[in-house]
């Protein structure tokens, strides 16, 4: 039974959809509340997970581009990018 519901649900057309948009609100909780372990912008390494699991999920979109970039700004990383560029997609 269990193994039915977990198909139905992986195999569902909008799990890629509420996947990309809970992993990035997760990544921005994350990077607020531990914004000393993520301040050096350009060396951390959740963006670049994040940015490969969005693209991975939902495909390759230019909203993306201007993401990763102001995430890897230190003090710019803090705005939601990831969260309003999957909200765009």
């Amino acid at each position: 039974m269990v193994a039915m519901f977990d198909d139905l649900v992986l195999n569902s057309p909008r799990f890629p959809l509420r996947a990309a948009m809970l992993m990035p609100m997760v990544s921005d909780v994350v990077q607020i509340i531990g914004f000393p372990l993520f301040a050096e912008g350009v060396l951390s390494p959740l963006d670049l997970v994040v940015a490969v699991v969005l693209v991975r999920l939902v495909g390759w979109h230019w909203e993306f581009l201007p993401s990763l970039i102001a995430e890897l700004v230190p003090g710019v990383d803090l705005v939601p990018f990831w969260t309003l560029a999957v909200a765009c997609v």
